[in-house]
């Protein structure tokens, strides 16, 4: 009877001491420790912040953001005085941002691919002239790129009375960039509305030519067709309506200008210093992109006679896209995110209007978190945009 009490007992000590030596059952406890340590230390830091606010009579909570700015940004989108709320100014700094960021994206891609390509030039002045401007902006601090562009550049420009004069009735001086102000009349929306049905039609254009391809292998000229339905369309709605755009251009007075609508020299400086910072780095994803298509493909695009050119454009660059798109997004990623060393020039940003608050109302807490998560959904959108389009654009075997 002892003998059996004892066999009865020992598979449950056995399958104890093997369940420890199980890597799921280790997996699972170790996550849980690690669920349980990290919602023990949120609780010890929020709860110890929540303390130090009160007791230095700090009022937590985003009511702040209905009181009354009180001051003046610079540069903004919409409309904003002093008097506007702390909320609106946040909104002008978010959309600076977005816009700084976007325009920065746009003109860093096409520098980018510009010097890559010629990085792989066969003419040796363009491929070392390429190599020297990589060489010289990827070893740079990016603040060091913005204030040479602020300080070194735009600041030595000449006075407002002296301004240099630039085609379409522009002019550029140390203050900035002074352009002619569009004032768009009654009916310019149904204009941009033209300008959507067109995309879209231009869309639908390209989807049709690519089945139709694939079936007959009949091509259709549909980037043709799209640059004219997007050019066409809402021009031909512009003239019907009548024309509704008028320009206020600036005048060159005795002493300063008057009229149109400027672009500051903080915007100007660090759009520039983060296109051509940025692109620096473009420029070598898309010549390791280039380098990684195989020679055969090169080879058998000149053995069908095409030119280098029609085969850079046709054969090569699209199956490199697959391997440039991925470490694209990480630069796009950089870009938005270096666009917060704006306060260095006084371009009004979201740090930096962010800034003015958090030294107004010390509401430090909710700022920070503002600045977490205004980043964090300028990321996440453009990964989610940028992983859409390299499904896109991935190669599909058949």
């Amino acid at each position: 009877m002892a003998g059996q009490a004892l066999s009865s007992h020992s598979p449950s000590k056995t399958s104890s001491g093997s369940l420890l030596y199980d890597p799921r059952f280790r997996g699972i406890l170790y996550q849980v420790i690690t669920i349980v340590a990290l919602v023990a230390f949120v609780w010890m830091v929020t709860s110890n912040t929540i303390h130090n606010l009160e007791k230095a009579n700090i009022a937590s909570g985003f009511e702040f953001l209905k009181g009354r700015a009180g001051f003046d940004i610079g540069q903004s989108l919409i409309a904003y005085s002093s008097d506007s709320t702390y909320g609106r100014a946040l909104l002008v700094g978010i959309l600076n941002t977005i816009e700084i960021a976007v325009l920065g994206i746009i003109a860093a891609s096409i520098i980018g691919f510009i010097v890559g390509i010629a990085r792989l030039s066969k003419n040796w002045l363009i491929a070392k002239l390429a190599q020297t401007y990589v060489e010289i902006f990827r070893n740079i601090p990016p603040l060091l790129v913005i204030l040479f562009w602020y300080k070194g550049v735009i600041a030595i420009l000449p006075q407002a009375r002296q301004s240099v004069a630039l085609p379409f009735d522009s002019f550029l001086n140390n203050r900035g960039l002074y352009i002619p102000k569009a004032i768009w009349g009654d009916g310019s929306l149904f204009v941009g509305l033209a300008l959507i049905v067109a995309i879209i039609a231009s869309v639908l254009v390209a989807r049709w030519s690519k089945k139709r391809q694939a079936k007959t292998g009949q091509q259709f000229p549909h980037g043709l067709t799209a640059l004219g339905l997007i050019i066409l369309l809402p021009l031909a709605v512009f003239l019907v309506l009548g024309a509704p755009l008028t320009f206020d251009y600036p005048i060159l007075g005795k002493f300063n200008l008057t009229g149109g609508t400027v672009v500051g020299p903080e915007f100007i400086s660090l759009f520039l210093a983060l296109s051509f910072y940025t692109a620096a780095f473009i420029a070598e994803i898309v010549r390791a992109g280039i380098r990684a298509v195989p020679k055969g493909q090169t080879e058998a695009a000149n053995a069908l006679g095409l030119r280098s050119g029609v085969t850079t454009r046709l054969v090569i660059i699209p199956q490199a896209m697959r391997i440039i798109i991925p470490p694209l997004t990480s630069q796009y990623l950089n870009l938005t995110k270096n666009s917060s060393l704006a306060v260095a020039v006084g371009f009004s940003d979201i740090v930096s209007v962010g800034g003015t608050m958090l030294n107004q109302t010390n509401q430090a807490l909710e700022i920070v978190l503002l600045w977490l998560v205004i980043y964090l959904s300028l990321s996440l959108t453009t990964a989610v945009f940028m992983n859409w389009f390299n499904a896109k654009m991935a190669l599909v075997e058949r």
